[in-house]
């Protein structure tokens, strides 16, 4: 019986993803982003049961990638093409003499956002037959993709911060995030993990300072450091690699 708890436990993660579909799709993005957070933390508690309970196999190995691809492919995508989709509508409605650039806007354009899913489902691919991806990763991990992209709307739900809310609201700079996190998902960056096999501070300095760092602004800006955290543990990891390089 012990054996089929960590594919339950992934099989929770796929439920979750569906449920943050299903929401994304309405444009409820709390939903979806609570559901998503979820998700992402029952992958983590997979992984530790199976290590826990010393259970391991092909089929927990699919499972995960397939519910990943849910939770962390589908769901993003959707999430970016509504956003897309919503801006384009809210830019191009007060305007009667643009209708055929609105109609491109409001039709195709949004669809851009769905790369997203393609590059997530290329990655996910990739790292069942990677066997360097054990102790850290090479590319983002597509739940820090999935984190990224499901806090932009939240912004302007819960954040007063214009800067960022204007960012938000501009489909040039959606455009730009979409192509930049697929292809860092499947760029050869390696970027660190953080799990420990020790909890000596010079082995692991790298470590504390990002999640130091991460939760002094997580206390601070709240919602807008969730895009941030994942931006800091990529240029974290560029400089790790980096400074390796030089020594």
């Amino acid at each position: 019986m012990k054996k089929h708890i960590p594919n339950l436990i992934t099989l929770g993660n796929l439920l979750c993803g569906t449920i943050a579909t299903i929401a994304a799709v309405n444009g409820n993005f709390e939903i979806a982003a609570l559901s998503v957070t979820t998700g992402i933390i029952l992958d983590f508690l997979d992984g530790f049961a199976a290590r826990l309970l010393k259970v391991s196999g092909e089929l927990g190995k699919q499972l995960d990638s397939l519910a990943d691809m849910v939770t962390s492919g589908v769901v993003p995508g959707i999430i970016m093409f509504t956003l897309l989709q919503e801006n384009s509508l809210n830019l191009f409605e007060k305007s009667a003499d643009t209708l055929n650039i609105a109609s491109f806007s409001t039709g195709y354009f949004p669809y851009f956002g769905l790369i997203l899913t393609l590059a997530a489902c290329y990655r996910l691919a990739k790292f069942n037959i990677d066997t360097r991806q054990s102790d850290s990763f090479i590319g983002m991990p597509t739940p820090a993709m999935s984190l990224f992209v499901i806090a932009l709307p939240l912004i302007p739900l819960y954040s007063d911060n214009q800067f960022f809310i204007d960012l938000v609201q501009n489909n040039y700079f959606l455009i730009g995030v979409t192509l930049v996190l697929s292809f860092l998902m499947n760029a050869e960056i390696p970027l660190f993990s953080l799990k420990f096999k020790s909890y000596g501070v010079k082995e692991n300095l790298l470590k504390y300072v990002f999640l130091v760092a991460s939760i002094i602004m997580i206390l601070t800006l709240e919602v807008i450091s969730i895009p941030l955290v994942i931006i800091l543990y990529v240029l974290l990891s560029v400089g790790s690699n980096l400074s390796k390089k030089k020594a």
